[in-house]
């Protein structure tokens, strides 16, 4: 999406895979935390965000992915950052489960797939390169259910924190077919309606 609204996407998920990837004392730290589905802690995720935002793509804007994920999270974001917007996504349980469990990632150029619903054209190979599809360890059933409830815990209060801040945009899905498309196009038109869109 952040490529449609010419800004920066920055994902701390990303961020930290490619930490992961590199081997780095940070990845090994991080991996740690991710693959029991646990959050990594606040400071370390404020301070690689910290220095993401800092490069010259986030100057123009940016749209957050991951973070925050918990009150401590955004009151530090708050001193980093100003927030238009609040984009929440209201799926049920049971998607987010199917979806998750059957989510593929590319090895080389991380292209994501899903074997039920977004599948290659040849199983377990890229469309894309070519490269080997694999599942992340934080993408198995037990681990995302681990999440989810570390979210109602942890996460779920950044609704109320926010509430009356800055406006939501609040988009459902609850069909397992629905394209990632789809949902993007309703998330431009409803920020189209608040102004936030050049």
């Amino acid at each position: 999406m952040g490529a449609k609204l010419c800004i920066a996407p920055v994902s701390t998920g990303d961020i930290f895979r490619e930490e992961i990837k590199r081997d780095t004392k940070l990845g090994r730290r991080v991996a740690g935390y991710l693959n029991r589905g646990e959050l990594v802690p606040d400071s370390v995720v404020i301070e690689v965000l910290k220095k993401r935002m800092s490069r010259p793509d986030a100057e123009g804007g940016f749209i957050l992915d991951g973070f925050p994920r918990t009150v401590a999270q955004a009151e530090a974001l708050q001193k980093i950052a100003e927030i238009d917007t609040v984009i929440r996504l209201i799926v049920p349980e049971w998607i987010i489960i199917e979806r998750l469990s059957n989510r593929r990632v590319c090895k080389k150029c991380g292209a994501i797939y899903n074997v039920k619903y977004l599948k290659p054209k040849k199983p377990g190979v890229c469309d894309e390169c070519g490269g080997p599809l694999y599942q992340r360890e934080d993408d198995k059933p037990e681990v995302i259910k681990e999440r989810l409830r570390i979210y109602e815990k942890q996460t779920q209060p950044l609704i109320a924190y926010y509430q009356g801040k800055v406006p939501f945009i609040n988009a459902e899905n609850n069909k397992i077919d629905t394209s990632p498309e789809t949902i993007v196009n309703e998330i431009l038109e409803k920020l189209q309606k608040l102004n936030l869109m050049e």
